[in-house]
């Protein structure tokens, strides 16, 4: 199974869902099947039993007791606190989280790599049990890692049947798309490129209001009026 061609096509999945307008971490478009909530319940309850045993497992571990030099014994113990760390606070949300969306590719991806990265330094930590430490120590680990390492190939081939049915959904919705847009006519932009006739403003005219007098001509006007002679009384004749 070629694990690199389903990590470039999970990366082209999800550029296509941002252009479809879709998040990865979001809501399935489409019901989930009930074979497909069933097989993964499945792979989720088998890897949680395979972390509660590492657990275990790892508590128990005497690495102090183990026939090495002291720096070994300080790698080996930060190693299974890594571990630990990782099976009891990381790896529980990642498994919430594609309950929650069990078909989400993205999330299916992230569960595994993390699985990826554990069975690397257990795979350490088992050959470490085996060269330095007890034979039951060993035993204890070497099945753990086996279980991890199942898990780890049951999620990468949900990864890879995921990730060709989301290649066959996308290219059905790139064809509808071209359809549609193929089925749909071009709007008609029509241009008017006539200018109506400017109207010349009409300016009315301003009616003349008379002219005051002026002062001059007021005060001669006043001094006429007083220069003109006063009517005579007849006296009366006695």
């Amino acid at each position: 199974m070629n694990y690199a061609r389903t990590a470039v096509l999970i990366l082209g999945l999800v550029s296509v869902a941002i252009a479809f307008g879709q998040t990865p971490s979001g809501a399935p478009t489409s019901p989930v099947s009930y074979s497909s909530v069933t097989e993964l319940n499945q792979l989720v309850s088998n890897l949680q039993q395979a972390s509660q045993s590492a657990q275990d497992n790892l508590s128990h571990l005497r690495i102090e007791k183990w026939k090495t030099d002291s720096a070994t014994k300080r790698q080996t113990q930060a190693d299974s606190q890594s571990v630990l760390r990782n099976l009891q606070d990381a790896l529980p949300g990642m498994l919430t989280n594609l309950k929650n969306s069990p078909e989400n590719l993205a999330l299916t991806f992230t569960v595994y790599r993390n699985l990826d990265a554990l069975y690397d330094v257990m795979n350490s930590l088992t050959e470490s049990a085996g060269a330095f430490g007890g034979k039951e120590e060993y035993q204890a680990l070497n099945t753990d890692l086996g279980n991890i390492e199942s898990s780890r190939r049951a999620f990468a081939e949900r990864m890879d049947k995921l990730a060709t049915a989301k290649e066959t959904e996308i290219a059905q919705l790139r064809v509808e798309l071209q359809n549609a847009r193929a089925a749909t006519p071009p709007k008609k932009v029509v241009v008017d490129d006539t200018q109506p006739e400017s109207k010349k403003p009409v300016h009315k005219k301003s009616a003349t209001k008379p002219k005051p007098k002026s002062s001059s001509q007021s005060s001669t006007s006043s001094s006429q009026s007083q220069q003109q002679p006063q009517p005579q009384q007849s006296q009366p004749q006695h």
